[in-house]
């Protein structure tokens, strides 16, 4: 029986009863923890309050020391993914997938302990100050974040639009730590951009799968067909994800049946196939894919499909390698908890997370505005000018290299 009983529970006023009544099994079976796991989380509680020096003039609520004891807990799994989010956090994060926030328009993760960019996103205020994929973040307003999980970064990069936070990276191949002042915006999600390249080439690109992304990019490509494309480049790259149905649906856009991914968890409610949804298909084209260290998850799905499935090449570079599915369990006081219940696997079997996808053809390089110097995209158009025309990319070709040696001669000779 437990003789403290009625002092732990009646402090918080949960429940009042008599040791008498409520023996120790009762209790065990309603509680997270036993009663010695209690009574340590009641005496730190106490120990603090008593003797730290802030005490009295720092107030912190209960609700932030539950909500504390509640990210540790989580915490202790060791999955970057998941996570418990506090009731303000998780209305924030709803507004991100609506499309508007302030910030600094960056995909972050982490890996092997460091919180790094995934992928700035298009036109943003954290591509524009430089700041790249891959970059690992060490420093936030001079303040070190090793050791910090990526929400706790996240936080310290927020802010009112119009102000501005200083982010110190480490980047491979650089020597030194690199400093960067960006100022915060409002952010204005635009995951969808195209035009064609050529008479018969479109470009589409996906900055990121969202609400909508899926309407938007079957509006694109149909345009991209009237106006005469006869081959496309899907562009993923810094693609940090988004939805999976979004990813779906836009997968179905290339295939006319079959299987799109497969999540493979511990429940079977985790177990599932998700097929192509023959309402969205639009056309069987040739197509390439684009892809690099930014293209993650729902890009990863995407481009693991149609690639398996022979519909698409996949050009670039290796992508990140995040293929695990999290579903948010709302809490009742309004936080919630984001939990990895399964991990994708391509048609084929594949699994994505932490391998990521390789490229059927390796093009270092990063993804320029100027789509004449994208080495990427233009082996890409090379690529796809080969299905489409292969008799004038092989004359091409013998010109190239005839045109070549003429002015080596030349070069030579004077």
């Amino acid at each position: 029986m437990l003789s403290l009983l009625g002092i732990f529970l009646g402090y918080r006023g949960v429940m009042m009863t008599s040791a008498a009544e409520f023996s120790e099994e009762d209790f065990e079976r309603i509680s997270p923890f036993n009663v010695r796991s209690l009574w340590l989380l009641r005496q730190i509680k106490y120990i603090i309050e008593s003797y730290h020096v802030d005490s009295g003039i720092k107030e912190i609520s209960d609700d932030d020391l539950l909500h504390g004891a509640a990210k540790g807990m989580v915490e202790a799994w060791k999955d970057p993914y998941t996570r418990f989010v506090a009731p303000q956090r998780l209305k924030d994060e709803e507004i991100e997938l609506e499309g508007k926030y302030g910030g600094l328009g960056m995909y972050i993760g982490e890996r092997d302990g460091q919180v790094l960019i995934i992928a700035p996103m298009e036109d943003s205020p954290a591509e524009k100050a430089g700041l790249k994929a891959k970059d690992h973040i060490v420093k936030v307003n001079d303040e070190v974040v090793i050791g910090w999980n990526s929400d706790q970064v996240v936080q310290k990069l927020r802010g009112e639009a119009g102000t501005s936070v200083k982010i110190t990276i480490r980047r491979e191949g650089e020597e030194e730590l690199l400093d960067f002042t960006v100022t915060r915006e409002i952010i204005k999600l635009k995951s969808v951009r195209y035009e064609m390249l050529s008479d018969d080439i479109g470009y589409l690109r996906l900055t990121q799968f969202k609400h909508n992304t899926d309407v938007e990019a079957y509006d694109a490509l149909k345009d991209l067909i009237g106006k005469g494309a006869k081959a496309l480049i899907l562009d993923l790259r810094n693609n940090g994800g988004g939805l999976l149905d979004v990813s779906v649906k836009i997968a179905s856009m290339f295939l006319r049946s079959g299987l799109v991914v497969e999540t493979r968890g511990k429940t079977e409610r985790a177990n599932e196939k998700y097929y192509v949804e023959n309402s969205n298909y639009l056309t069987a084209m040739p197509m390439n894919i684009l892809i690099n260290g930014g293209s993650a998850s729902a890009s990863e799905i995407v481009a693991g499909a149609l690639n398996d499935r022979n519909r698409a090449k996949l050009i670039g570079e290796k992508s990140f390698g995040k293929g695990s599915v999290q579903t948010l369990f709302p809490l009742t006081d309004g936080s919630g908890v984001y939990v990895t219940i399964a991990k994708y696997y391509t048609p084929s079997g594949k699994v994505i997370d932490h391998v990521g996808l390789s490229p059927d053809i390796g093009v270092p390089g990063e993804v320029n505005r100027d789509k004449f110097k994208d080495d990427q995209l233009q082996r890409a158009i090379q690529e796809i000018k080969k299905i489409i025309n292969p008799v004038a990319s092989s004359n091409l070709n013998i010109n190239k290299n005839s045109n070549s040696n003429i002015k080596k001669g030349r070069v030579k000779k004077f």
